[in-house]
């Protein structure tokens, strides 16, 4: 299976732009193919990529638990699940020419999903065979990981802003990762959007209460804000951005 890093952090704090920032990293260092996977139940990786997306796994979830109480479900009569999910997947999944991208989406019914997660499970860890890389962009909750449904995790990327409730709010997810029994070979946390690429003193003396394996910080960039603004994809941000520069030198260290 592919090297699995999950981004990961409480809304807010631009840990989207650096999971698809992340993305155009191992494209550039040639570790691909790339399975970019969106986890987050505020679905936008794909607009930070510059993608469009038509169907996500929730959907063929959806479609599979209800198959048997819509007269109109598009699974067709006598197929399977596994079968369908077999048939479905591919169109799932948006390729591009470096990676492949892979909206997980949230569950709308109610009921229990857990036999469809099954195999849902089942078919993603088949399917992240064929890449080199896996980068999940999750929630701070991780539900897709936690519910055993994405493959494990070599490295978890903890995104928290400039704030002592940040770094607070980043040793839960911390502390969840032990709670959840993973044991990847590394969790690490990135301060983002510091003011003037700095971390104020009482926000680092957090960082050290808290046992944090410290990667390092990025400073806030008014050329994100200007890509947000016009809609551009914050992944593409030119060589001058000092978030991407520092970003990078970050990344050059830790994989």
């Amino acid at each position: 299976m592919g090297y699995t890093i999950a981004v990961t952090g409480k809304g807010g704090v631009g840990k989207t732009t650096l999971a698809g920032l992340l993305i155009e990293y191992l494209i550039q260092k040639n570790r691909t193919p790339i399975l970019a996977v969106d986890a987050d139940a505020n679905s936008n990786l794909n607009e930070v990529l510059g993608v469009e997306v038509r169907v996500t796994l929730g959907n063929l979830r959806e479609n599979v638990i209800n198959a048997d109480l819509d007269e109109n479900s598009p699974v067709p009569v006598g197929m399977t699940k596994q079968d369908y999910l077999d048939s479905s997947l591919p169109g799932a999944v948006t390729e591009e020419d470096d990676y492949d991208l892979l909206v997980m989406g949230r569950t709308q019914g109610k009921g229990c999903y857990c036999y469809v997660n099954g195999l849902l499970q089942a078919q993603l860890r088949r399917f992240a065979n064929n890449y080199r890389c896996v980068v999940v962009d999750n929630e701070a909750g991780m539900e897709h990981i936690s519910r055993g449904i994405l493959p494990g995790v070599d490295m978890i990327l903890i995104v928290s802003d400039a704030s002592r409730r940040g770094i607070q709010a980043a040793a839960r997810i911390k502390d969840l990762v032990a709670e959840l029994g993973m044991r990847p070979s590394a969790v690490k946390l990135i301060v983002n959007r510091t003011p003037g690429g700095e971390i104020a003193a009482s926000v680092m003396a957090e960082i050290e209460k808290n046992g944090f394996d410290f990667a390092g910080s990025v400073p806030a960039d008014e050329i994100i804000t200007k890509y947000d603004e016009d809609g551009s994809p914050t992944s593409r941000l030119p060589e001058e951005s000092t978030a991407r520069s520092t970003y990078y030198a970050i990344l050059d260290k830790i994989l």
